[in-house]
């Protein structure tokens, strides 16, 4: 069975963001080896993170993900966006 490996990305981004930062990421996202082989999904689902930042690159209404993964709440995504925002802004910032 082929296995993917650990994002190394994710990885590096784990180990520069903060105990609070990172405690505010586990509200919203999971990361487990035994699910999804280790991908990033929201907490509580099976729906890669990836999928919602396709259906932004691809021009789709945050509506239509929502048709589309309905176990993904909009809390879920409002909060995902936010910290995706502080941690770019901080980045550029710095």
């Amino acid at each position: 069975m082929w296995s993917r490996p650990q994002a190394p990305h994710l990885i590096v981004y784990l180990e520069i963001v903060s105990a609070e930062q990172k405690a505010q990421l586990s509200e919203v996202i999971w990361v487990d080896p035994e699910r999804m082989s280790g991908t990033p999904c929201f907490k509580g689902t099976r729906v890669p993170v990836q999928c919602l930042i396709d259906y932004i690159q691809g021009n789709s209404t945050l509506e239509e993900f929502f048709e589309d993964y309905p176990s993904v709440s909009r809390e879920q995504v409002t909060r995902f966006l936010e910290l995706a925002k502080e941690q770019l802004v901080e980045c550029v910032s710095s």
